[in-house]
């Protein structure tokens, strides 16, 4: 399917890896041009480096901590004039309801609900000057059904959701579509760390975590992040454009709910 983006520019936080990572190639692969950012700068240059190369497209990177006020204006700097935005942060660090203060929540806010915000402040008046514009923040399945150890992600992204679920429906019409994916558990780096907490915590090897959780999936699997990409490639489409405001989840079925 051409998805019509070929020659767009866009902006995806936090792509050195991961699921952000799967994004920006399945951007590329579209025809997208990418502004990439991450905080280190070796795994950035590596991934921009391969992107180009697979797929022949213009890649800018903005080595930067776009959660600080510093490193967000830089990468707004340079993302000028994108068409599309794709925003992304790793999550708080689990823990317990009693385990966290106001800083903890704070830290958590500042990540994974203000600075997507203020991006699409900056970044999306120019998408409405144009008339055309698409937003992906990639949020958490937590937000359709709370993971008690992901407490501060739980709400600091229930907190996203809420603005994104008003905003998009101001800014449909002026052709710019605002949505959400949900990720569960996929095979990034976020999962190691999280299932070699519980394989301390559980005394058990890393890899009997891995069984165990991928059990718990209707999909017996991990999701990776090329479908993931994909799937947020689409979202960016011209084929999205009656999509407004929405939350997808891709967790191979865990989150178990009607609606």
């Amino acid at each position: 399917m051409d998805l019509g983006i070929k020659g767009k520019r866009a902006l995806v936080c936090a792509s050195s890896k991961g699921l952000g990572l799967g994004c920006a190639r399945a951007l590329a692969e579209a025809g997208a041009h990418l502004v990439m950012n991450a905080r280190g700068v070796e795994a950035l240059e590596a991934a921009a480096a391969a992107i180009r190369e697979d797929f022949g497209v213009e890649v800018e990177t903005v080595a930067a901590d776009v959660t600080t006020e510093n490193g967000r204006a830089a990468v707004i700097e340079a993302a000028s004039g994108v068409d599309i935005l794709v925003t992304n942060a790793g999550g708080p660090p689990p823990g317990l309801w009693s385990d966290w203060d106001r800083d903890d929540f704070i830290r958590a806010l500042d990540s994974n609900m203000l600075t997507p915000i203020a991006l699409m402040k900056a970044l999306m008046p120019g998408m409405i000057d144009r008339g055309w514009g698409r937003v992906v923040n990639i949020t958490s399945q937590s937000v359709k059904a709370p993971i008690p150890q992901l407490g501060l992600s739980n709400a600091a992204r229930t907190g996203l959701t809420g603005y994104v679920a008003g905003t998009a429906r101001q800014v449909a019409g002026k052709g710019v579509i605002i949505n959400n994916l949900l990720p569960g558990i996929h095979a990034t780096d976020r999962a190691d760390a999280l299932d070699g907490g519980v394989a301390k915590a559980q005394g058990i090897s890393l890899d009997e975590a891995r069984t165990r959780r991928a059990a718990t999936i209707p999909a017996g699997r991990y999701g990776t992040a090329a479908e993931f990409g994909a799937a947020c490639a689409f979202l960016c489409s011209v084929h999205a454009g009656f999509i407004v405001g929405q939350n997808i989840l891709l967790d191979g079925g865990a989150t178990n709910a009607t609606i």
